[in-house]
C-alpha cells in the first residue's frame, strides 16, 4: 500500500531537469510551454528562411531560452504585484475592523470635521 502512494506521488509531481518541480513553482508550467512554442516558431522560421539545419537548431534553443525567461520574469513580476496589492487590502480591512467606531477611525474624523464646518457655514446672520 505504501509503495502505491509513492508511485502516485511521483506521478503527480513533474521535475524538469531534476531541479524544477513544475507543479509547485508558480509560473514554471506556463513559462516552459511558451518557451517550447517560441523555440518551435524561431527554429522553424529560421530553417524556412535559410535552410541551415544546425543554425536553425541553435536559433530554436535561443528562442526557447529567451521566451522562457521573458515569460518567467513577466509572470513573477505580476505575481509579486498581485501579492503586494493583496497585502495592502488585507491590512486595510484589518485596520477598518480595528478602528471602526473608535476615536481613531479616519472616516469618523472626516465626518466630524465636515459636520463642524457645515454648522459654522449654516449659522444665521445677525
Amino acid at each position: 500500500m505504501a509503495s502505491g502512494q509513492n508511485v502516485e506521488k511521483q506521478l503527480q509531481s513533474f521535475k524538469l531537469l531534476g531541479i524544477l518541480d513544475v507543479k509547485k513553482v508558480p509560473c514554471a508550467r506556463e513559462s516552459v510551454l511558451y518557451g517550447a512554442a517560441g523555440s518551435l516558431v524561431a527554429g522553424l522560421g529560421h530553417f524556412l528562411a535559410t535552410s541551415k539545419v544546425r543554425r536553425s537548431c541553435d536559433v530554436g534553443v535561443g528562442g526557447f531560452l529567451l521566451t522562457t525567461l521573458g515569460c518567467w520574469i513577466y509572470c513573477r513580476y505580476n505575481n509579486a504585484k498581485l501579492r503586494l496589492q493583496q497585502k495592502m487590502v488585507r491590512e486595510g480591512i484589518r485596520n477598518k475592523i480595528l478602528y471602526e467606531g473608535s476615536s481613531l477611525d479616519p472616516e469618523r474624523r472626516q465626518k466630524g470635521n465636515n459636520q463642524g464646518s457645515n454648522l459654522i457655514a449654516l449659522k444665521p446672520k445677525e
